[in-house]
C-alpha cells in the first residue's frame, strides 16, 4: 500500500510540475525497473530472492526499482562487511592449525569431514576435540547453569544476545555483572538495537557503563530509512574466562526459563561447551564487538586457558553466519546434515518459511526413506508467520515428510539431529531471516555423548505433540489461507 501511494504521489506530482513531459518522468522510471529486472536475472543468489523482487518492480515500476536500487547499493554495509572480513583475517593469527583433527575425522566420515572443510576455509571455524558438551532441554535448566559459570568468572564475561527483556532473568543476571565489574573482571555485552523499540530504554548502555560494565547495542535503530535494519544480530553467545560457552535458542527474557508465559510453555533448547571449542564463540563475539570499535583489540588475554581441555568426546564445529557476503553458512550447514542423512532427520523450528533448496533437500530425503520430521509451534508468536509455514505443509506431508505440533505451546529451538550421529544446535531457524538476513551463531556436533540425549528429547517432545495431516490445512480460515499465501511471495524480502 505504501508502495502505491508513493508511486502515486510521483505520478501525480510529475503530471502537475511537469505538465507536458510527465510521460518522459515516467518512460524514464520504467527503463530503471528494466535495467533492475536485467540485473536480477544475472545476478548470482537464491533463485526464490529473484521471483520476489519481480513482484514489487511488476506492480510498482517506480517504487519497487527505487527500492531495489537502494538495497543492492547498501554502500554502509559493504563498509562493515570489509571491516568484518579484515577482523577475520586478523583472527586467523590466533587460531591454532587443527589438521590433525580435521584428518582424523575425514578419515572416521568424509561426509563430515567435508563439512568440516568447508566451514574453515569459508567461515573460519576449525574443528575441536577436546571439548565437552551439555545439553538442555529447556531454558529453565540453562539458566542456572549460566548463573553458576558467571559467579566464578574471574577474568572476563561477554554476552551477546537477541532480545534483553526486564523480569527475573534479567535482574539475576544483572545483579551476578554488576558483582563481577566490582571485582575487578572485564564485563562486555552486545544486544541487538531492536530492543530500543520494546523492551530496553536507549539510555540502557550508559547506565551499564555506570556500572563498570562495557555495553552497546548492535545496529542502532535511528529515525531514517536504511536497508541494514534488516541484518539483526540473532546470535546468544556467553563467553566466561574462555574456558566456558553457552549457545542455542534462549534469550534474556522470562519466558525463555517459563517464567512468564506468553505463547503457553516455551520450549528452546541450548548448549554449554566447555574447553577447546570455547575458543570459537571467544573469537565471534569479539569479531563483532570489535567491527564498530576504532582501536585495535588484542586477544592474548581471552585465549582459552590451557588447564581447561577436556577429554575428547567427539567433534565439535562452532560456525558463524555473516549476512553480507555471499556464503549462506547456517544453510548449507542444514542441507550438508539432510543430504548425508542415511535414517532419520529429526528438526525442531518456530519457523518454516522454505527456498527451493530447502524445500527439495527435505523433500528428496523423505522420497529416498529417510524419516524426516519437523516439530514446530501449535500456540504462535507471530500469527503471519504460522499462517505462512502451514502453505508448505502439504508438499512437505506429500512428499513424506512428517510434522507435528507442540501442543502445550510455543517450540523456540533450533535443533537438527540425525542418525545419532551428527547434530546441529544454535540460533538459526529455518527461515529467510536466519538463512539470509541475520548474524547467527551454531556448534555442529559430530560422535558425541549428547547427540543421543537430543534425540530422547526430541522423541520425549513428540509424545506432547499434534501429527499433522493433509486435511488440516483446509480446517483453516480462508483470510489465514490467503493471508498465507499472500506472505508466501515477499517472504524473501522478510
Amino acid at each position: 500500500m505504501l508502495g502505491f501511494l508513493a508511486q502515486l504521489i510521483l505520478l501525480v506530482v510529475a503530471f502537475y510540475w511537469l505538465r507536458g513531459y510527465s510521460y518522459l518522468f515516467y518512460i524514464f522510471f520504467l527503463i530503471i525497473s528494466g535495467v533492475a529486472v536485467i540485473h536480477i536475472f544475472n545476478a548470482g543468489g537464491n533463485p526464490d530472492m529473484k521471483l520476489a523482487w519481480m513482484f514489487p518492480i511488476a506492480i510498482f515500476p517506480i517504487f519497487g526499482a527505487i527500492f531495489y536500487t537502494t538495497i543492492i547499493m547498501q554502500p554502509g554495509m559493504k563498509v562493515m562487511y570489509g571491516r568484518l572480513q579484515k577482523l577475520a583475517r586478523y583472527t586467523r593469527t590466533y587460531v591454532k592449525p587443527r589438521e590433525a583433527s580435521k584428518e582424523k575425522l575425514r578419515q572416521e566420515s568424509p561426509a563430515i569431514g567435508q563439512l568440516a572443510h568447508y566451514l574453515e576455509k569459508w567461515d573460519n571455524s576449525p574443528v575441536y576435540e577436546n571439548t565437552q558438551v551439555t545439553y538442555y532441554t529447556l531454558g529453565d535448566e540453562q539458566f542456572p547453569a549460566m548463573i553458576e559459570e558467571l559467579m566464578k568468572a574471574e577474568k572476563f564475561i561477554f554476552m551477546e544476545f537477541f532480545i534483553v527483556s526486564g523480569g527475573r532473568m534479567m535482574e539475576t543476571i544483572l545483579d551476578v555483572l554488576k558483582e563481577k565489574a566490582q571485582q575487578g573482571v572485564e564485563v562486555r555485552f552486545l544486544y541487538d538495537g531492536t530492543n530500543v523499540l520494546w523492551n530496553l530504554p536507549s539510555f540502557f548502555p550508559k547506565m551499564m557503563e555506570e556500572e563498570g560494565i562495557k555495553c552497546k547495542m548492535f545496529s542502532p535503530i535511528r529515525p531514517i530509512f536504511s536497508p541494514h535494519y534488516n541484518n539483526r544480530d540473532h546470535r546468544k553467545i556467553l563467553v566466561v574466562d574462555g574456558r566456558v560457552a553457552f549457545t542455542g535458542g534462549i534469550n534474556i527474557a522470562d519466558e525463555y526459563i517459563n517464567e512468564k508465559q506468553r505463547f503457553g510453555h516455551w520450549k528452546d533448547v541450548g548448549l554449554k561447551l566447555m574447553g577447546d571449542a570455547v575458543e570459537r564463540f571467544t573469537y565471534m563475539f569479539l569479531e563483532l564487538w570489535n567491527e564498530s570499535e576504532r582501536q585495535k583489540d588484542t586477544y592474548d588475554r581471552y585465549i582459552c586457558p590451557k588447564d581447561v581441555s577436556c577429554p575428547s568426546d567427539g567433534y565439535v564445529i562452532p560456525y558463524s553466519v555473516c549476512p553480507l557476503g555471499p556464503e549462506r553458512v547456517g544453510e548449507k550447514v542444514y542441507l550438508d546434515i539432510i543430504n548425508t542423512a542415511h535414517t532419520y532427520v529429526h528438526i525442531m523450528t518456530p519457523y518454516l518459511i522454505l527456498d527451493y533448496q530447502m524445500m527439495m533437500a527435505l523433500c528428496f530425503a523423505a522420497k529416498r526413506g529417510v524419516e524426516v520430521v519437523i516439530i514446530m509451534p501449535h500456540v504462535p508468536d507471530k500469527k503471519y508467520a504460522f499462517y505462512l509455514a502451514k502453505t508448505y505443509y502439504n508438499e512437505l506431508l506429500d512428499a513424506g515428510v512428517k510434522i507435528y505440533e507442540y501442543e502445550p505451546g510455543f517450540v523456540h529451538a533450533k535443533l537438527f539431529v540425525a542418525d545419532e550421529l551428527k547434530a546441529v544446535v544454535g540460533t538459526v531457524n529455518l527461515d529467510y531471516r536466519s538463512l539470509y538476513h541475520h548474524f547467527e551463531c551454531g556448534a555442529v556436533l559430530y560422535r558425541n555423548s549428547q547427540i543421543k540425549v537430543m534425540e530422547r528429547d526430541v522423541q520425549g517432545t513428540l509424545k506432547k505433540c499434534i501429527e499433522m495431516k493433509a486435511e488440516d490445512y483446509k480446517k483453516l480460515k480462508l483470510r489465514e489461507r490467503f493471508l498465507g499465501r499472500l506472505m508466501r511471495v515477499v517472504a524473501p524480502l522478510m
